[in-house]
C-alpha cells in the first residue's frame, strides 16, 4: 500500500469537496469542505465519515457521492 499522503491525495482527487485525514490511531476520516442543509443531514448526507481504512472511507465517500447525484 502507498503513502499516507500518495493515498490522501488520491481518494480526495477522486472525492472532490472532501478533506481526508488519519487519526493517531490510525482510523481514516473525511469531512466535506462546505455545509449541508438540515433536509441533506436528515436525508442521511454526512458531514464527516470514518472508516477504519483506505478502501472503507473510499466505499463511505462513494455512497455519500450516490447520495449527492440523486439528491441534484
Amino acid at each position: 500500500m502507498g503513502d499516507f499522503d500518495e493515498l490522501k491525495a488520491a481518494i480526495e482527487s477522486d472525492h472532490p469537496g472532501w478533506l481526508v485525514w488519519r487519526s493517531d490511531a490510525g482510523r481514516w476520516y473525511a469531512t466535506r469542505s462546505g455545509d449541508l442543509t438540515d433536509a441533506q443531514l436528515q436525508a442521511g448526507y454526512a458531514m464527516t465519515v470514518a472508516a477504519d481504512d483506505s478502501e472503507g472511507l473510499r466505499e463511505l465517500l462513494a455512497e455519500q457521492t450516490r447520495k449527492d447525484r440523486e439528491g441534484n
